[in-house]
């Protein structure tokens, strides 16, 4: 091991250090020691502090013992000119200043509340950039990004590139690669993420590029989101700090580029990353180290030149990335389905009110259509004036050996994913409410729709490759052939929705798992059903059994249902031994129709959890977009941390929206009937299914017995209004 790097890392460990504790010192002459501290809208306190140690920092006397463990971490100084390094005290060096660093972080949001913004997007017309922690909102809803493999890991990039156009370039080839990019610190005055902005890139995290701070010590914050990430979704135990890093090491796959001079402060902070196994690349010429200790492969790698950046970091991370190389002159990947096209950068636009736009996916023969044609009857969008609405028809027609007509829906409703990743389009709603956006900088890389036909050939048959065998997109743009489009579509549309919504468990002997999430929680095996959808709301049954189609060996496995053990609670022999052995004999059985009672297993991923609410004899459910307080006492963020890692919570269980409305809804408990509560927006979103299964149970007016938080937020509050609509469960017999 290099004696430069070693050296620089614990000076840079004292350095730190010092600086937190005189930080620690004036704040405590600022305030008192009660005082409360912490990043905001988090269940996990300061987390890299509360993962590794299992100390709980909420106020600023909580600081101390921390301060003490980074102290005592820090190894002698180094006075024999003649001393060979080691690798553990870099390592403890490291360690130190990472904690140090999340108290300098704590103690700015203590002094400097308004410096970071609680959004999930910079407000740039503002000039306020910088993002901070994300709360356990955005963690749940990215973290099942790195569940289902669409964010396969996240570059850390610290400091700048010499001009924006390296920066972008860096930074689009993450994108490509699907993975997230964490920004943090600055070099000769400016950060990456403001060369990103000056190049006319959209930052945040709906595009990947994230603004944690200007900074060194703001890169903890994505040491802090992957330690968050293992304890909501991999069930590590706060304080079990070895198996902390390593679910780190073999799960979250991330990596460091140091775009600057590698100085003391950014070189303790390198060695800190090395014990999660994140090796740091660098665009200078410093010592490297080479020989594998923690991480995968190398723990330093430099000079890496900014073309070999990425794939250079991918290779000694040891991650394995798809790239789908599509023939478009766009970039395209997960990355971009988050982008905005907005008004001013808007070229034209179809849909969203201002002209019809219909998709439709249909089975063909195999004779009937030509594999790879994609065909324009219409005008294309270079023929438009600028900010021009047009109709648009999409119709794509396959044809396989194994496809089926059930698999319609599934592949039609990926158009939606696969258009958003093209740069510069952005694709909204789907079906015969679709709405896109085409910008000027599209134009300007000469975009023609179809290549929105190309994209859809390639990635349909890299995806769906085991069910069919041709794709043929046809894409119109004159009225009359679109409005015939729209007409037939929703005559399919009909058809397929009366197909699926009249299907009952008991007419299937075959449910399927789903272990997309047990990367995140091990224990957790989520059985579908036609009436229980996945309790993310991303797989029905149908989607299931056609993802069992495309990957035999995959997360989606059939489940013979076996002898029924308890129809009222929906319990079968043979999902008990097939959730027994996939989940390694952590789970011996659970019930599909119950909360109370053996529920099924819950990981974070879901979209609403319920739970009893036993002083108004019903339950209550909340949707991960709802932030603010709940009657059980807990908000949805709590919820989830307590009971997502994979855990059956009696009481408690997480599902998804439309499972609200399905048949089997919490039946042996009541069903429906049983709903005391609800979020205003959610219950609105669902007002037609829940008064179609209202009717069905007979109580066709329940949508407006639902208590939501304009009527309260506990249960003393909600029950008078209960009591004067004559809500059913306070009628019918008791939960628990």
């Amino acid at each position: 091991m290099s004696r430069l790097v070693a050296f620089a890392a614990i000076q840079g460990g004292y350095k730190v250090v010092s600086q937190a504790e005189g930080a620690y010192r004036k704040a405590l002459d600022t305030y008192d020691a009660s005082t409360k501290v912490g990043f905001p809208n988090t269940a996990y306190f300061l987390p890299v502090i509360y993962s590794l140690f299992g100390i709980k920092v909420e106020t600023l006397e909580d600081m101390k013992e921390p301060l003490e463990i980074a102290r005592g971490l820090l190894p002698p100084h180094i006075k024999n000119k003649n001393w060979l390094p080691f690798l553990g005290p870099l390592l403890d060096a490291g360690m130190a200043g990472i904690i140090s660093y999340e108290i300098i972080e704590g103690l700015r949001y203590l002094n400097e509340p308004d410096f970071y913004l609680h959004a999930e997007d910079p407000d740039i017309d503002a000039g306020k950039i910088w993002l901070g922690a994300a709360d356990d909102t955005v963690l749940r809803k990215r973290g099942v990004e790195f569940v289902d493999g669409s964010a396969p890991g996240f570059a850390a990039i610290v400091g700048s590139a010499p001009t924006k156009e390296i920066a972008q370039m860096i930074v689009e080839d993450y994108q490509k690669k699907s993975l997230y990019i964490f920004c943090a610190a600055n070099h000769n005055g400016t950060t990456v993420i403001e060369q990103c902005i000056e190049a006319g890139m959209q930052v945040g995290w709906n595009t990947r590029i994230v603004p944690f701070g200007p900074d060194i010590s703001s890169a903890v914050f994505a040491l802090g989101f992957a330690n968050r990430a293992a304890m909501a979704f991999g069930g590590v135990e706060p304080g079990d700090y070895r198996k902390m890093l390593l679910y780190n090491k073999e799960r979250i796959f991330a990596f460091v580029n140091a775009l600057g001079d590698v100085g003391t402060e950014w070189a303790v902070a390198a060695a800190g990353c090395v014990n999660w196994g994140f090796p740091t690349l660098a665009d200078t010429d410093i010592t490297e180290i080479l020989p594998t200790g923690i991480c995968t492969y190398e723990h330093v790698v430099s000079p890496v030149s900014y073309d070999e950046m990425c794939q250079r970091s991918v290779e000694v991370r040891g991650l394995k990335v798809t790239v789908s190389e599509i023939d478009i002159p766009l970039s395209f990947g997960p990355a971009f389905e988050g982008e905005r096209v907005r008004g001013a950068d808007l070229h034209c636009q179809t849909g969203g009110g201002k002209a019809q736009c219909t998709e439709l996916v249909k089975m063909a023969e195999m004779n009937e259509i030509e594999d790879g044609k994609v065909e324009l009857i219409g005008p294309d969008i270079m023929d438009l004036k600028e900010g021009e609405a047009f109709p648009l028809g999409i119709y794509v027609q396959i044809a396989g050996r194994e496809f089926q007509p059930d698999f319609e829906p599934i592949i039609e409703r990926q158009i939606h994913h696969l258009t958003n990743y093209i740069q510069y389009v952005m694709h909204i709603g789907q079906r015969d409410i679709s709405w896109i956006r085409i910008s000027k900088a599209a134009m300007e890389k000469g975009f023609s729709l179809k290549h929105l036909g190309v994209v859809l050939h390639a990635k349909f048959h890299q995806d769906f490759g085991n069910i069919l065998d041709k794709v043929q997109v046809t894409l119109y743009t004159k009225k009359k052939d679109v409005d015939a489009l729209t007409k037939r579509a929703r005559g399919e549309y009909g058809a397929r929705d009366g197909r699926v919504e009249k299907m009952k468990d008991e007419d299937v002997e075959t449910y399927y798992s789903c272990t997309l999430c047990q990367s995140f929680a091990p224990n957790h095996v989520c059985s579908v059903s036609p009436e229980r959808t996945g309790l993310c709301g991303a797989y029905n049954w149908m989607d299931c059994k056609a993802a069992f189609e495309i990957n035999p060996t995959g997360p989606n496995q059939p489940i013979e249902k076996g002898e029924c053990l308890d129809p009222v609670l929906g319990q079968w022999k043979g999902v008990n031994d097939f959730i027994f052995k996939a989940s390694r004999g952590n789970v011996t059985h659970y019930n599909f129709y119950s909360m109370v009672i053996d529920p099924m297993t819950t990981c974070g991923c879901c979209e609403c959890i319920a739970a009893m609410l036993p002083g108004c004899n019903g339950v209550m459910t909340v949707g991960r977009d709802y932030a603010g307080e709940t009657p059980c006492g807990m908000k949805f963020t709590t919820l989830a941390g307590v009971m997502g890692g994979g855990a059956s919570s009696p009481g408690f269980v997480g599902h998804s929206k439309f499972n609200i409305g399905q048949g089997k809804f919490i039946l042996g408990d009541g069903g429906l009937l049983r709903m005391v509560w609800m979020p205003k927006a959610l219950k609105e979103e669902l007002k037609e299914r829940i008064e179609k299964r209202g009717a069905e149970m007979g109580v066709p007016d329940l949508y407006d017995k639902i208590a939501d938080e304009t009527v309260g937020i506990t249960e003393e509050e909600i029950m008078p209004f209960l009591e004067k609509v004559g809500h059913p469960a306070l009628k019918m017999d008791p939960l628990v």
